[in-house]
């Protein structure tokens, strides 16, 4: 197993208990990433939170050595259900290929938060195996 940092992604966190991902037999593990912009400012537009999330999330992943074309499952949460067809057009924008998805409505701590995602990807794992 391998860590990514956030200094991988050039980041610093005050989460000092959780990584951004973790790689593994080819496969990254992504934290979740919420919608803030490079300067960690949160928009109060869903849109702009939506995009903001996938842009994190493509951050970690090419930190990984992979990218968002990689992603073989996707876990969202949204903070209410009435903006899953925001959500769901920025998707499938995003993602064309389609990875598996999951979408799961929550209730998050910080009541500005409107949604964040996590994912599964794959990466060239060029590490010997001898």
């Amino acid at each position: 197993m391998q860590p990514v940092t956030y200094e991988d992604i050039n980041e610093e966190s005050s989460a000092s208990f959780l990584l951004p991902a973790w790689k593994s037999n080819g496969h990254v593990f992504t934290s979740g990433q919420v919608g803030t912009d490079a300067n960690g400012n949160l928009p109060e537009d869903l849109a702009e939170q939506t995009r903001n999330a996938f842009a994190n999330l493509k951050k970690v992943l090419e930190a990984s050595g992979s990218g968002l074309d990689k992603i073989l499952k996707v876990l969202l949460f949204i903070s209410d259900g009435s903006y899953s067809s925001v959500v769901n057009k920025i998707y499938a924008e995003t993602f064309p290929h389609k990875p598996a998805r999951s979408c799961i409505v929550v209730s998050f701590p910080n009541k500005a938060l409107k949604v964040e995602l996590e994912c599964v990807a794959e990466y060239e794992d060029l590490t010997p195996k001898l």
